[in-house]
C-alpha cells in the first residue's frame, strides 16, 4: 500500500521552530522591558549609566570623601600672587586660587550640578508638560475648541522657542535676584518649550491609534481617554528627553556660574565659578581650568550617551 504524500508547506514543527527563532524581546514582552534588554546590549549605555552613577554617588556622599570644607579659604595663606601650591600628600589635586581644597570643591561642584541640574529639569518638565496636554489633551479630542486652545498653548510655546535656550536662561536670571533658585527657575523656563511640543506631538500621534477609537465609540469621557490612555502611551519620548535635557541643564549651570549670574555665596562650590576663578592664572596653573572643565564635560557625556541609548531602544524603527 502506497503512503499518499502530501505537499510541501508550513507545519505545527515550522511554527514551534519560528517561535524559538524569534529575539525574546519581540515575543510579547513590554515597552519598556523590552527597552531594558536592549540597553544592558548597548555599550553606550552601559558607559553612561556608570558616570551617572559615579556624578550621583559622589554627589551624595562627598562629606565621607573629603575632611574639608568648601570655600573656606582655610589654606590661603599658601597662596601668593605668584603661585599656587599643586598635588600634595595632604592636598591630593593641590589648592585653589581661594586658598580652597581642589578636591573638596569638586566634590561639592558636583552636588550642586545635580542638585541645579535635576531640579532645572523637573520645572521645566512640569511646566512643559502642564503645556503639551493641555495642547495635546484637545488637539487629540479635536472640535472647534479643542483645536482654539490648542492653537493659542503653542503659539506661545512658539515665542519661547524662538529665544535661544541660554539667552532665555541669562535673560530670566539677570532679572531674578542671583540665589540657586533663580538658577533652578532660568533653566527649567528654558526647557520648558521643548518637553510641550514634544509631549503634544506625541499625543497628537497617539490621537489617531484604534485604541481611541475604540474608547470614544464605548461612550467613554473625553476627559478619561486623554488621561488615562492617549497621556501614558505618549509619555516615553518626554521621559527620554528629560534624560538629555540632564546634559544641557549641567552645561547651563556652569555657562550662568561663568557669566557672573549664579549665587554670590563663596562657600558654595560650583564648577562654572571655578573655571572664573581660574582665568587669571591659566597660563602658570592650568590645572586649575582644567580639572573642572573635565568634570563638566564628562558628566554632560554621562547623561548624553545613556539618553541617547534610551531614546534608541524605545524607538521601533531601531530595533534588532
Amino acid at each position: 500500500m502506497s503512503i499518499p504524500m502530501t505537499p510541501a508547506g508550513p507545519s505545527a514543527g515550522d511554527d514551534a521552530l519560528d517561535l524559538v527563532a524569534t529575539p525574546a524581546d519581540e515575543r510579547g514582552t513590554s515597552l519598556w522591558r523590552g527597552a531594558f534588554r536592549r540597553l544592558r546590549r548597548n555599550p553606550s549605555a552601559i558607559i553612561g549609566a556608570a558616570i551617572m552613577l559615579v556624578f550621583v554617588l559622589v554627589a551624595i556622599f562627598a562629606p565621607l570623601l573629603t575632611s574639608f570644607r568648601p570655600g573656606t579659604g582655610e589654606f590661603f595663606g599658601q597662596v601668593t600672587p605668584s603661585s599656587v601650591p599643586g598635588p600634595s600628600q595632604e592636598h591630593w589635586l593641590g589648592l585653589d586660587t581661594g586658598g580652597s581644597d581642589m578636591w573638596t570643591q569638586l566634590l561639592y561642584g558636583a552636588r550642586q550640578s545635580l542638585v541645579y541640574g535635576v531640579a532645572s529639569t523637573l520645572v521645566g518638565l512640569t511646566a512643559g508638560a502642564a503645556l503639551g496636554v493641555l495642547a495635546g489633551g484637545f488637539g487629540a479630542v479635536g472640535g472647534r475648541v479643542g483645536g482654539w486652545v490648542d492653537t493659542a498653548v503653542m503659539r506661545v510655546v512658539d515665542i519661547l522657542l524662538s529665544i535661544p535656550s541660554l539667552l532665555l536662561a541669562v535673560s530670566i536670571a539677570a532679572i531674578i535676584t542671583q540665589d540657586s533658585l533663580a538658577i533652578i527657575i532660568a533653566i527649567g523656563a528654558a526647557q520648558v518649550p521643548i518637553f510641550a511640543r514634544l509631549l503634544r506631538s506625541s499625543m497628537l500621534a497617539q490621537g489617531k491609534s484604534d485604541y481611541v477609537l475604540a474608547a470614544g465609540a464605548l461612550g467613554f469621557r473625553k476627559r478619561r481617554i486623554v488621561m488615562s490612555h492617549i497621556l501614558p502611551n505618549a509619555i516615553g519620548p518626554t521621559i527620554v528627553q528629560a534624560t538629555l535635557n540632564l546634559a544641557t541643564a549641567t552645561l547651563e549651570v556652569a555657562a550662568l556660574s561663568y557669566l557672573g549670574l549664579g549665587p554670590d555665596d563663596p562657600r558654595v562650590a560650583e564648577w562654572g565659578r571655578m573655571l572664573v576663578n581660574a582665568q587669571s592664572r591659566f597660563d602658570a596653573d592650568p590645572r586649575l581650568a582644567i580639572l573642572p572643565g573635565i568634570c563638566i564635560v564628562v558628566t554632560a557625556l554621562g547623561f548624553t550617551l545613556f539618553g541617547e541609548a534610551l531614546r534608541e531602544s524605545l524607538d521601533p524603527r531601531s530595533r534588532r
